[in-house]
């Protein structure tokens, strides 16, 4: 038993006054019984807080005694040796204030948010909420209007090892509009079905060329095409059961594309993109516990990987992105961003001649590729 679980710790805060730090790597929420929880990480417990909780953490920002942050102590003794007890708050000089100050300072940049979910998804930490119904394999759009797209084998017969080394991020992209029979290739080959699998009480199950977890294939492909033969500009939905694009939004210029893409001007050259949006309670269902959000990104970066190798072997420039507007994309394709949100951006159009950038050049936006 650590000194922070030991119950006799309220009485020996009241008793030796030691100095008190709120724990730097701390996170507050309100859960679904409407009690205000503290969430201490890496290794602390979620704990409902009393309503005079809250101000006694607030009075300790920094080094201090009870005495001196609570002058009128006597009817918060118990509080400040419950919070104490809990990892809320910090003796000066434990082990526990070092790590909690070692680990706030290395991920300051991306703190709460990064690491609260990183270190409160570790080691099969279980669901705590409701499961929502399960989710159907295949999403549609009943009413929209439907492109259907050429049914062509996909020419994947260039060396592996040479698209693997000739595969680039692209910044710049030929004024030209991609083939049909090229899009339509590249969907089939990155998101159609390659093999039904049967039922299970959450659905039918499908393979596709990438991993997925569980083969619950929670991720959608749509699309905003601005520069492809034989389809109108728009923003659209890959029905990946009947091969079709679905039309969502009529359509799709530069300027939206460069606004979705967090005002990146190149990305407006691109002659589409293919926005990645996770349903969320396909992969709940299976994994439904917080680790399951990981699931789904690295399935993402998995459809991204495959997206891009093979836009390479069908002589496409190619992008990944993660730097984008997530409620602007949203919006253009009708999601509610609850159900359904953005995770990961792709995007493609036919090369153009330029040089190809260092991994240092393309940090500054500037066309090329690397």
């Amino acid at each position: 038993m650590t000194s922070i679980d030991r119950p006799d710790a309220p009485s020996r805060i009241a008793a030796h006054s030691p100095r008190l730090r709120r724990a730097r790597c701390l996170v507050c929420y309100w859960d679904a019984g409407h009690a205000l929880i503290a969430h201490p990480y890496p290794y602390g417990r979620p704990t409902p807080l009393p309503p005079p909780s809250a101000a006694v953490l607030a009075a300790f920002d920094d080094w201090t005694t009870a005495a001196e942050a609570l002058p009128d102590l006597s009817p918060l003794t118990d509080a400040v040796g419950h919070l104490h007890a809990r990892g809320l708050l910090l003796a000066e000089g434990t082990p526990e204030a070092a790590r909690d100050a070692e680990l706030a300072a290395h991920w300051d940049g991306w703190a709460p948010q990064a690491p609260f979910l990183h270190y409160t998804s570790q080691d099969g930490v279980p669901p705590t909420g409701l499961i929502p119904p399960a989710s159907g394999p295949f999403t549609t759009y009943p009413y929209a209007r439907r492109l259907r797209l050429p049914d062509q084998p996909t020419d994947l017969t260039a060396p592996f090892g040479d698209v693997l080394y000739q595969r680039r991020t692209h910044y710049a992209f030929a004024a030209a509009p991609v083939p049909l029979a090229t899009l339509s290739r590249l969907l089939t080959a990155v998101f159609a079905p390659t093999e039904h699998l049967g039922s299970t009480p959450q659905g039918a199950l499908f393979r596709r060329t990438s991993p997925c977890a569980g083969a619950r294939q929670e991720l959608e492909a749509y699309l905003a095409i601005r520069d492809v033969a034989a389809v109108p500009p728009g923003w659209y939905h890959y029905n990946v059961a009947e091969h079709s694009l679905e039309l969502l939004t009529e359509g799709c210029t530069g300027a939206q594309i460069i606004e979705a893409c967090d005002d990146q001007a190149w990305t407006g050259e691109a002659a589409f993109l293919v926005v990645l949006s996770a349903v969320v309670a396909r992969q709940l269902t299976h994994h439904p516990g917080p680790r399951s959000y990981r699931v789904c990104l690295l399935d993402a970066g998995h459809l991204g990987q495959t997206f891009t190798l093979t836009a390479t072997a069908l002589g496409l420039a190619s992008f990944q992105l993660a730097a984008f507007r997530d409620s602007t994309l949203a919006t253009r394709l009708g999601l509610d961003n609850i159900t359904q949100t953005p995770l990961h951006l792709l995007g493609a159009g036919l090369p153009a001649d330029a040089a190809v950038l260092t991994p240092a050049e393309s940090e500054h936006q500037e066309p090329g590729t690397t």
